[in-house]
C-alpha cells in the first residue's frame, strides 16, 4: 500500500483544495469536454502569450485554516483596546447578540447580492425600508437613500446635490462650518477641488457673508455644541443656498430633528446603532432631504410596489438614476450601498424599539451632565453651555499633560486638540467608567460622589439641552419597531426576512462582472474579534500596532499580486477606489505643468461607474467604439488617442474586457496612450481572471483598484460592504489619498478614515493567506476553466456574444438573448425571473450589452453545481421552444409568469396553459432543495409612479 506524502498528510493545502469547488477528477472532465489535455493548455489558448507572467507569485505557500488564523490572532494581540471617549462620529456601541449571531456572522446575510432582482430580495429589502423609516423618523425629513458609504462620503454627496438643485447658478461657493469634524470636512475639500468648487471654512454665522450655493454644519458640533439652527437655515435659503445638516442618530432621540429646523438635506453616520468602530468601518452612511429633491438623491432607494397579483412588494426605486444607465450623467458614481450595516442599524431599532432607544440616548445624556458637574465643580471651563454627548474643556498645557499621562496608565483615549481636551459619552460607558474618568481629570482626591451629582441633575441643577431643542416630535411609531422586543421575537423576525433572499448558502450565484465566490467561514472569524473590530479610527498609532501590520502585509501581497509599486487602503468601494484613482493621474498631471489634460477615454463596453468616476474628477469623457467581437476598436482608438493627444489624461479600460476576453491588444492599447502623455486606469473589476497569470502592473497599466469584495473575498452583504483599495506605479505614489487626522493631509482623503473599512481588511488577508502563491493561481486557472465549460455547454443552446482568440472565454460570458426575444418574444427579464423558479438568481442582465445575460461561474462552484445550472438553462430553452413552436402562446407560458410563489400555484381556479408542478418543480433536483420567492414579478413603472420610500401601514399587507 503506498503512503501518503507527510505534506499531504498535514494538509498544508487543505483550505485550497475546499476553496476551488471543482476536485481533479471534476477538472478532468470539464477538460475533456472542452478537447484539451491540461489546465497550463487551456490558459495558453485563453491568455495571450505577451501578457503571462513569467515568474510565479512571491505571496508563499498555503496556510491552514489553523495556521492562518493563529498568525492573524498573534498579529492582532499587538492591537491594544483602550477606552475611547475620542468621539469625532465613531463611538464604542453595543452589538446586540441577536444581531451578532444571526445577522453580521451568518452567510444568509452576508452573502447575499445586490436585490437586482427584488422577487428574491425580499428579506433585505425590508430590512433596508426600515432603515429609510428609521432615518426619516430621526431626521425630520421626507425622503431618505438605504444608506451610503460613510458620513464624510455623504457630506460630499450632499455638496453635489446642493449644487444641482440650489437656485443660486451663478455661485461656485460652498460653505462648511468649522464645527464639522475634521476628516468629513477633509473629504469635502477634495471633492470640491475635483468639481473646481470654492470651499469657504468658518464659524457658522460667516456664512450668510458669502455669495454660496450651500452649506454644511454639524449638529451636535464636533466638539460637542448644540444650538437651534432653524433662523440661520432660513437665512442661508432666503439666499437660495441649500443647506445640508450633518448630525448623530443617537442625539436624535432626545433632540430637535434637523427637518423641523428647516434642513434642506440630512446625513450623517448610523454607526452607534449597533455596529463596531472596526478602525474606521464599515458603517452605513444615512441620507434624507425633501421630497423634492428625490431625481437628485445619491445612491440607492428602496420603495414599494406591488406584484403581478397586487401583492405589496419592494424593490430599488429610480433605478434609471443609476451610473450603468447615466454614466457620465448619475447622480454619483457610488454604485454601492452599505446594506449588511444598514441592516444591523435597522434591526437595532427594531430590536430595542423607541422607548428603548431612548433609554440609551438618555443614559448616555446623563453621564455626560453628571460628568459636566463635576468638572465645573472642580473648576474646569467647559467650551459649551449646551451639549448632547460630548464636553469639551478648556485646560492650561500643564494640565493637559498630566491628565493624559492618567488616562494613558487608565488606558483611556481622549480627543486632544491644541487646547482642549474632549470626552464623548457612548452606550458601552458605565458608572464605573465614570468614576475612573473623574480620577484622570481631577485626581483621585476629587472627592466626587457620582450618586450625589445625578441627584442633582434630576434636580435640574444643569440644563445641557435648552427647551427649544427638547425632542417632542414623535419617532418610530410604525409596528415594526414595536413588536420585536423579545429576543424570540426577534430571532424569528430575522430568520423569517432571511428566509425571503437567496443567498450563496442556497445555490451559486452567477453574476457576471461581480464573482460571488466562496466566502469561506474562517476568512470572517477574524472580523469580530474585539482586538480588530473595537479601535477607534483615530486611535494613536501606538495602539493599533497589529493593523498596521496586518495592513502592511496586506499590502505587500497586493502589491507582489498587481505588479504595481504602492497601494492605499482608503477607498471603501469600487467606484471610490475609481475616484481616488483618477485623482492620483489629475495630480500627477499637474505636478508636470499638463493641468490642462482632462479629458479621459473609454470604451463603449465599460462599467458605468468609469464614466461616472471620470465626470467626478471633471474629466471630459469620449468614448472608444468596440469592433463586432467586442474589442476596442483600434482604429478609433488610435484616432480619438491623435486628436486629443495635448489633453489627452487617461484611458479607463476593464481586462478581461467587459465583454468577457482576453483583448490580444491590450499591450498595444497601453502604449498608445502613452505616447500621448496619457496614464492608463485599469478597472479591477475582472481581477479574478488575472490573479497568479497576469498583471495589470505587468500589462503596462499604472493604476487600478481591486475589488476587495470580489476578487479577494470580502462578501457583497446584501449590497455591501465592499473595499476598493488602489494600487499605482511608482510615479502616481506620490498622489495617493492623505488623511487630515491621522497624517498625511497634502493629499485630500477621498473616505473618512485612513484606511476605509479597515474591519474587513482581515477577510482578504486571510483569503490570501490561506491560498498562497499556487493557490491564488489555481483559483484565477479553474475560474476560467468553469467559465469555458460552461459557456460551451449552453453555446449547443443560446448563442454567444463574443469569444477570444481559440473560440475561447475568460472568467464570463455573454449570452445573447436578443434573437430569441425577435423570434418568440420572451426576454432576457423573462429568463431571469424563470431561473428564480429552478432556485437560481439570475446572471447580470443587460450588462454590458441590453438583452444579454452575462454569466460568471467563479473558482468556487462544484461540477455538480455547474450542471444544475446549466441543466435550468438547457430547461427554460426547451420552455421558450414552446412558446415558439405555439404549445404555449405568449401571454400564458411559465417564462411570463415567472416567479411563482406558494400563493401562486396553490390557488384555487388554475387557469395556466401550464401544470402547477411545471411552474413549482421544474426539475427533479429542484424538489429537494426548493427556494420559495414571495412575491410574483414586481410592477417596476407602478413603482415609480407611485414612489413610497417608508414603512407601508401594517393594513397594506392584509
Amino acid at each position: 500500500m503506498s503512503k501518503k506524502t507527510l505534506h499531504a498528510l498535514t494538509g498544508e493545502e487543505q483550505f485550497v483544495r475546499r476553496h476551488i469547488g471543482p476536485d481533479q477528477a471534476q477538472q478532468a472532465h470539464m477538460l475533456q469536454y472542452l478537447g484539451t489535455d491540461s489546465v497550463e493548455s487551456l490558459i495558453s489558448q485563453t491568455v495571450p502569450e505577451n501578457i503571462r507572467l513569467p515568474e510565479p507569485l512571491s505571496i508563499g505557500r498555503s496556510q491552514t485554516e489553523e495556521e492562518a488564523l493563529a498568525v492573524l490572532n498573534k498579529i492582532a494581540q499587538k492591537n491594544e483596546i483602550y477606552t475611547s471617549y475620542i468621539g469625532m462620529g465613531y463611538y464604542p456601541t453595543l452589538v446586540p447578540n441577536v444581531i451578532l449571531r444571526n445577522v453580521l456572522e451568518n452567510p444568509g446575510w452576508y452573502t447575499a447580492y445586490t436585490p437586482y432582482q427584488p422577487e428574491i430580495a425580499q428579506g433585505r429589502l425590508e430590512a433596508l425600508l426600515n432603515f429609510q423609516q428609521l432615518s426619516i423618523d430621526l431626521t425630520g425629513m421626507e425622503l431618505a437613500s438605504a444608506s451610503l458609504l460613510d458620513e464624510a462620503t455623504a457630506a460630499a454627496e450632499a455638496m453635489a446635490l446642493a449644487k444641482r438643485v440650489s437656485k443660486n447658478k451663478k455661485s461656485n461657493i460652498f460653505f462648511v462650518s468649522d464645527d464639522v469634524h475634521p476628516q468629513t470636512i477633509d473629504v469635502v475639500k477634495t471633492r470640491a477641488e475635483m468639481f473646481g468648487f470654492e470651499v469657504i471654512v468658518d464659524q457658522a454665522d460667516k456664512a450668510p457673508e458669502h455669495d454660496i450655493f450651500g452649506a454644511l454644519i454639524q449638529y451636535p458640533s464636533t466638539t460637542g455644541h448644540i444650538t437651534d439652527h432653524s433662523d440661520y437655515i432660513a437665512k442661508l435659503q432666503e439666499q437660495k443656498a441649500v443647506v445640508s445638516v450633518a448630525t448623530d442618530f443617537m442625539s436624535l432621540l432626545m433632540l430637535k430633528s434637523p427637518g423641523e429646523m428647516g434642513a434642506d438635506v440630512v446625513l450623517g453616520s448610523a454607526q452607534r446603532f449597533g455596529v463596531p468602530m472596526g478602525y474606521g468601518g464599515p458603517h452605513a452612511a444615512f441620507f434624507t432631504t425633501r421630497d423634492k429633491f428625490k431625481r437628485s438623491l445619491p445612491g440607492r432607494v428602496i420603495g414599494v410596489s406591488k406584484d403581478r397579483t397586487d401583492q405589496p412588494a419592494l424593490r430599488m426605486a429610480m433605478q434609471t438614476r443609476e451610473q450603468h444607465i447615466r454614466r457620465e450623467k448619475a447622480n454619483s458614481n457610488i454604485c454601492t450601498a452599505q446594506v449588511l450595516l444598514a441592516n444591523m442599524a435597522s434591526f437595532y431599532a427594531v430590536y430595542h424599539g423607541p422607548e428603548g432607544l431612548k433609554d440609551i440616548a438618555e443614559r448616555i445624556h446623563r453621564f455626560a451632565d453628571i460628568f459636566a458637574l463635576g468638572l465645573q465643580q472642580n473648576s474646569f471651563t467647559l467650551a459649551h453651555d449646551h451639549w448632547f454627548d460630548t464636553l469639551t474643556c478648556e485646560v492650561s498645557p500643564e494640565a493637559r499633560q498630566e491628565i493624559l499621562s492618567r488616562a494613558n496608565t487608565a488606558k483611556i483615549n481622549l480627543r486632544t486638540d491644541l487646547n482642549t481636551l474632549s470626552v464623548s459619552m457612548n452606550e458601552t460607558t458605565t458608572v464605573q467608567d465614570l468614576q475612573v474618568l473623574f480620577d484622570v481629570f481631577c485626581g483621585e482626591q476629587h472627592g466626587l460622589d457620582i450618586q450625589a451629582l445625578d441627584q442633582k441633575v434630576v434636580n435640574g441643577d444643569i440644563q445641557s439641552v435648552p427647551e427649544a431643542l427638547i425632542r417632542t416630535s414623535t419617532y418610530l411609531d410604525h409596528p415594526v419597531f414595536n413588536q420585536y422586543q423579545s429576543e424570540t421575537d426577534m430571532l424569528r423576525y430575522i430568520k423569517r426576512l432571511e428566509n425571503k433572499d437567496l443567498a450563496l448558502n442556497h445555490s451559486m450565484i452567477s453574476l457576471g462582472s461581480c464573482t460571488m465566490k466562496l466566502n469561506a467561514t474562517a476568512e470572517m472569524i477574524p472580523v469580530t474579534w474585539p482586538e480588530f473590530s473595537n479601535l477607534h479610527p483615530f486611535a494613536p498609532k501606538d495602539q493599533t500596532a497589529g493593523y498596521q501590520e496586518m495592513i502592511q502585509l496586506l499590502s505587500d501581497w497586493l502589491v507582489n499580486i498587481t505588479g504595481y509599486d504602492a497601494v492605499s487602503m482608503q477607498p471603501n468601494s469600487g467606484a471610490q477606489g475609481e475616484y481616488a484613482g483618477l485623482i492620483a493621474i489629475k495630480k500627477y498631471h499637474e505636478s508636470r505643468g499638463d493641468g490642462h489634460r482632462n479629458i479621459c477615454l473609454i470604451p463603449s463596453s465599460a462599467h458605468g461607474t468609469n464614466p461616472a468616476s471620470a465626470q467626478m474628477a471633471n474629466m471630459k469623457v469620449i468614448v472608444v467604439a468596440c469592433d463586432k467581437q467586442g474589442n476596442v476598436d483600434m482604429d478609433d482608438l488610435k484616432a480619438k488617442a491623435e486628436e486629443v493627444s495635448e489633453n489627452l489624461s487617461c484611458i479607463m479600460i476593464t481586462y478581461p474586457s467587459t465583454h468577457g476576453v482576453y483583448e490580444e491588444t491590450i499591450r498595444e492599447i497601453c502604449d498608445i496612450i502613452h505616447q500621448h502623455g496619457g496614464q492608463v486606469y485599469m478597472d479591477g473589476a475582472n481581477m479574478n481572471a488575472q490573479v497568479g497569470i497576469t498583471s495589470p502592473g505587468y500589462i503596462g497599466s499604472d493604476v487600478s483598484h481591486l475589488n476587495l469584495h470580489k476578487t479577494f473575498c470580502i462578501p457583497h452583504g446584501g449590497g455591501g460592504p465592499g473595499m476598493g483599495p488602489i494600487g499605482v506605479k511608482s510615479h502616481l505614489e506620490p498622489f495617493l489619498p492623505g488623511h487630515a487626522v491621522t497624517g498625511g493631509a497634502e493629499n485630500g482623503a477621498v473616505a473618512a478614515a485612513e484606511f476605509g473599512s479597515a474591519g474587513i481588511l482581515p477577510i482578504s488577508w486571510m483569503y490570501i493567506a490561506m491560498m498562497g502563491s499556487e493557490g491564488l493561481k489555481q483559483a484565477s486557472e479553474i475560474a476560467i476553466l468553469s467559465a469555458n465549460y460552461l459557456t460551451q455547454k449552453l453555446a449547443a443552446h443560446y448563442p454567444i456574444l463574443y469569444r477570444g482568440q481559440n473560440n475561447r472565454v475568460a472568467h464570463e460570458c455573454i449570452v445573447d438573448i436578443r434573437p430569441i426575444k425577435e423570434e418568440t418574444g420572451i426576454s432576457e427579464m423573462d429568463i431571469a425571473k424563470r431561473l428564480m423558479d429552478y432556485g437560481f438568481h439570475a446572471p447580470t442582465m443587460s450588462f454590458p450589452v441590453a438583452g444579454t445575460l452575462m454569466i460568471e461561474p467563479t473558482e468556487s462552484e462544484s461540477l455538480e453545481e455547474l450542471d444544475r445550472f446549466i441543466d435550468a438553462m438547457v430547461a427554460i430553452k426547451e420552455e421558450i421552444n414552446k412558446v415558439e413552436r405555439g404549445d404555449w402562446t405568449l401571454e400564458n407560458n411559465p417564462l411570463v409568469m415567472a416567479p411563482h410563489t406558494q400563493d401562486d400555484v396553490l390557488q384555487e381556479d388554475w387557469d395556466r396553459a401550464y401544470s402547477r408542478e411545471e411552474a413549482a418543480f421544474p426539475l427533479p433536483y429542484v424538489r429537494e432543495n426548493k427556494f420559495w420567492p414571495t412575491v410574483t414579478r414586481i410592477d417596476d413603472v407602478f413603482g415609480d409612479r407611485n414612489l413610497i420610500c417608508s414603512c407601508p401601514p401594517v393594513e397594506a399587507y392584509t
